[in-house]
């Protein structure tokens, strides 16, 4: 772990704070599969592999990508609050569900760009519907690149020529589907969850006639029928996410670089929509691995695109509520955060 020198932490009513905005992170299928332990002066992440999708995530490797993104949460609003991060991922290889340990320093520098990004992050939601084409692309896409760079994670985007490739690789991932009853029930769970505090809302869902007019796409249970942005074709831009390898460590990076993209993207006004089936079978990743321009592991696609400005914000999906993901743990005497490990 990093030495912080002169090593203090915030309060408590300070952390429950960021870690209530660290939640509002993205994963997948709103499983929200992460959990605190705070003791005071150190801050550790944990997987909480009660809520695996073993059907479509064997490895965990998208439920590490989701907890990397509420890592970069968290590391956004405590900055926001004051207080500068040291981060120590992958602590302990014995331990896999510790992901990582958080020290704590004081922050008096500007904000820069992080307290558009916090704010964003009540905003930010998946858009699964038509969207036209991002203006100034040229600029995200850098901007997306360089915030990724600090996590060893590549950016590439999906060329207008390269696009018919992805669309047939995510309808090849569709049909190997097909017939994979355990995938398809963990789909309708998570999609008909009876438990209002996750999973994936009704309003989050878009029709058949929806879905047909988006050529890439998770094939998720329909909603009742309805054809909203009817006039609008889809020209979101496409974009790869990949690592060099496909380690844990790279995962949760890959996690914060997502959280950085989507929040940089709806600080812009941009809609954003994470994309991990094609990411999840061998035979379609070696087809997007085709696609991007150096070596690497693709890990996650994303649409990015603007929505129409008349269009009323959605309401915000559900988030369990902090009690059920945070626990403070006062460390007792004679006992250390190393020990606790």
């Amino acid at each position: 772990m990093n030495a912080a020198s002169d090593s203090c932490a915030p309060d408590l009513p300070t952390v429950r704070a960021a870690l209530t905005v660290a939640c509002r992170a993205p994963s997948v299928h709103n499983t929200q599969p992460w959990r605190w332990v705070f003791d005071g002066t150190w801050l550790f992440l944990y997987r909480d592999t009660d809520l695996r999708l073993p059907a479509a995530d064997p490895q965990d490797r998208q439920l590490t990508i989701s907890c990397g993104a509420a890592l970069d949460h968290a590391r956004q609003a405590f900055v926001s609050m004051g207080w500068f991060t040291y981060v120590t991922r992958i602590p302990d290889p014995r331990r896999p569900e510790l992901l990582a340990v958080f020290e704590f320093q004081p922050w008096y520098g500007p904000l820069n760009r992080t307290a558009a990004r916090v704010r964003a992050i009540s905003r930010r939601h998946s858009d699964r519907l038509p969207m036209s084409a991002p203006g100034d692309w040229s600029d995200v896409l850098d901007t997306v690149r360089e915030l990724a760079r600090p996590h060893h994670v590549t950016v590439d985007e999906i060329t207008d020529a390269d696009r018919p490739r992805l669309t047939e690789a995510a309808r090849h991932a569709t049909a190997l589907r097909r017939y994979d009853s355990a995938y398809h029930d963990e789909l309708q769970w998570w999609s008909e969850s009876s438990e209002p505090e996750q999973g994936i809302p009704a309003t989050a869902l878009v029709s058949a006639t929806e879905a047909a007019r988006t050529d890439v796409g998770r094939a998720f249970p329909f909603a009742p029928y309805s054809n909203r942005r009817a006039d609008l074709e889809d020209r979101a831009r496409l974009i790869v996410l990949s690592t060099v390898g496909d380690s844990p460590g790279q995962w949760l990076h890959t996690g914060e670089a997502l959280s950085d993209t989507l929040l940089e993207c709806t600080a812009r006004g941009l809609t954003t929509c994470e994309l991990t089936q094609v990411t999840e079978l061998v035979a379609t990743r070696s087809v997007l691995a085709e696609l991007i321009t150096q070596p690497g592991v693709p890990q996650i696609v994303l649409r990015i695109g603007v929505a129409p400005k008349d269009e009323s914000e959605p309401d915000p999906t559900p988030r369990r509520p902090l009690s059920e993901v945070f626990d403070f743990r006062p460390v007792q005497a004679n006992d250390t955060p190393r020990r606790m490990m």
